[in-house]
C-alpha cells in the first residue's frame, strides 16, 4: 500500500512539500484541509528526538492523527539516533516514505533494507557538513536522497549552496533517484535547487509564515520554474 504511495510521490514531482513542523497543531485538521485546497500533494513531517538533534518534536500519535484526516502521502523525516527502533511504529501509524540520516546509523545499506521490508519507500538524508562519500554505498538501496541545505535540527541557518553541487552530482550519477532538499527553501532559493535536479522541496516558513497558503505555494511554484515572483506575498 505504502509502496504504491511512493509512485504517487514520484508522479507529484516537482512538488512543494509543506513541513508541518510550523503549522498550527491546535487545529491540525484545518491546516491539512487548507494545504490540500492549496494544491499540496505530499506532506512532510520532521521527527526529532532531542538526541540526534537538539529539538524535540512529535511521534507516532501525530502521524496517526494525520492519517485519519488525509489520504495524501506522508513523507516522514527521522532526525533520530535509532531510526530502526521507531520505523515500524511509524509505518503502522501511516508513514509512506521514511528517511533516516546517514550520520545516525553504522550501516546505511542494512538500515535501508530493513525499512524497505516494512513495505514503504526509503530515503537517506545527509547534512551539509557530512562527507558526501558516505552516501556512495547506499545509493542503490534507497528510493530517495534528502540533501539537507542546513544542518538538521538547528534553526536560523542560511541556505548552504553545497547542497546544489550535491544535487547536480546525484542527478548525474543516478538520474532515476528521487531528490529532495530541506532547509532555507523559499522563492529566492527554490529555482536554483530545481535547476540542480531536485524533485521535492520541503518548505516551512515560506508557506506557514504567510496568511494565504495557496498564494504562497503558487509563488513558490512560479519561482521553482524560473518565473519572477508575483507581488503580494513575501517569502
Amino acid at each position: 500500500m505504502s509502496r504504491a504511495k511512493l509512485d504517487s510521490i514520484r508522479a507529484a514531482g516537482p512538488a512543494i512539500l509543506p513541513s508541518l513542523l510550523q503549522c498550527d497543531f491546535g487545529d491540525l485538521r484545518t491546516e491539512v484541509e487548507k494545504l490540500t485546497a492549496a494544491g499540496t500533494r505530499v506532506l512532510h513531517l520532521d521527527v526529532m528526538d532531542g538526541h540526534f538533534v537538539p529539538n524535540l518534536t512529535y511521534g507516532m500519535p501525530i502521524v496517526e492523527g494525520l492519517r485519519r484526516h488525509t489520504d495524501l502521502p506522508l513523507d516522514v523525516h527521522l532526525m533520530i539516533s535509532d531510526p530502526i527502533a521507531y520505523a515500524q511504529p511509524m509505518v503502522d501509524a501511516g508513514a509512506d516514505l521514511l528517511t533516516f540520516h546517514v550520520e545516525a546509523v553504522e550501516d546505511c545499506v542494512e538500515t535501508a533494507g530493513k525499512i524497505r521490508d516494512m513495505g514503504v519507500g526509503v530515503g537517506v538524508a545527509i547534512n551539509p557538513d557530512t562527507d558526501f562519500a558516505k552516501l556512495d554505498c547506499c545509493l542503490d538501496s534507497v528510493d530517495m536522497v534528502l540533501v539537507m541545505s542546513v544542518n538538521a535540527g538547528f534553526g536560523g541557518q542560511k541556505f548552504n549552496p553545497v547542497s546544489l553541487d550535491r544535487l547536480r552530482s546525484l542527478k548525474e550519477r543516478k538520474p532515476d533517484l528521487l531528490l529532495e532538499i530541506d532547509g532555507g527553501i523559499k522563492a529566492e532559493t527554490i529555482g536554483d535547487a530545481r535547476a540542480a535536479g531536485c524533485d521535492l522541496f520541503v518548505v516551512g516558513s515560506a508557506i506557514f509564515g504567510q496568511h494565504d497558503y495557496e498564494t504562497a505555494i503558487n509563488e513558490l511554484t512560479q519561482a521553482m520554474h524560473g518565473s519572477p515572483p508575483q507581488s503580494g506575498v513575501q517569502s
